[in-house]
């Protein structure tokens, strides 16, 4: 085989369903994309560039209302640039909405839908914005499709002969290159790039595409009691130290009282009356 022929035959497309959900902006409360799914379908359009011919099935499982629709509408105007470079924006035309009520556990639909469709590379946001927003959801679709699970996922680098090379996020910056064999789930959190605007009008052209599932009522999130959140109390005031030893010279300190009054070259009575007001304003005496 000729090397042209198999960097043809390495460089193939590849599908890429990307799993979004109904953002909350966290000033107004109000429906937005969720942060984390717009990155991760920014790494999906970048995938999409790199490989000729791949496709983009943007996946959602809930219902369709006004603000679910603006929200999910964002999403699909971001494809505007790669369509127009390359020609492979035309899966962001439309979305796959698996219809489900309101409160329903969205993990079966999924898997049944996965499990039909094959996608060769599942990308998802680490957690939801709303809701329980406990991240176990990729956890679960990997555990259930007997996937292999990435998460914290910074980028990816190359797909090839069935072969992804990804580049996972680590604290304090660091950075981890891994092979993983497809298919494969990804999640994706503010370590990924930040997704591009969304274009007005390629948003409001595209379409839904309507899938009725079998729902059932997450039990988990019908138990729990939701509300606006509290003030959180202030934090502790942080002790800094060169070592150990002034740290604990500093938290075994006591605090300077304020208020305080200091007397000097007065009489006893004088002494015994402040005394005697000091212990009535601590309660001491009754």
């Amino acid at each position: 085989m000729r090397p042209e022929q198999q960097q043809t035959q390495q460089k193939t497309g590849i599908n890429v369903a990307v799993l979004v959900s109904i953002g909350r902006h966290p000033t107004t409360g109000r429906a937005r994309r969720a942060e984390q799914d717009a990155r991760g379908l920014e790494l999906a359009l970048a995938v999409a560039a790199e490989l000729p011919g791949s496709q983009i099935d943007l996946l959602h499982a809930g219902s369709k209302d006004v603000d679910s629709e603006a929200a999910l509408r964002g999403y699909l105007g971001m494809a505007t640039d790669v369509g127009m470079a390359t020609g492979v924006g035309m899966g962001l035309e439309s979305m796959t909405l698996l219809e489900q009520p309101e409160g329903s556990d969205a993990i079966l639909p999924l898997v049944e839908h996965l499990a039909a469709t094959s996608p060769q590379l599942v990308i998802t946001g680490a957690r939801a914005e709303r809701g329980e927003g406990s991240g176990l959801l990729p956890y679960a679709l990997a555990e259930h499709l007997g996937w292999p699970l990435v998460n914290s996922l910074a980028s990816i680098e190359t797909v090839e002969n069935g072969v992804v090379t990804l580049l996972q996020a680590l604290p304090r910056g660091q950075r981890r290159r891994l092979k993983v064999r497809l298919p494969a789930i990804i999640s994706v959190d503010e370590a990924a790039p930040a997704a591009r605007q969304s274009a007005f009008g390629p948003a409001r052209r595209a379409t839904f595409s309507l899938v009725p599932t079998s729902s059932e009522a997450d039990g988990e999130l019908a138990q729990w009691h939701l509300g606006p959140a509290r003030k959180r109390p202030k934090r502790l005031k942080i002790i800094k130290a060169a070592s150990a030893r002034d740290r604990f010279k500093a938290a075994a300190s006591k605090a300077e009282g304020k208020g305080g009054q200091v007397l000097t070259d007065v009489s006893p009575e004088q002494g015994a009356e402040a005394i005697y007001k000091l212990l009535k304003e601590e309660d001491v005496l009754r």
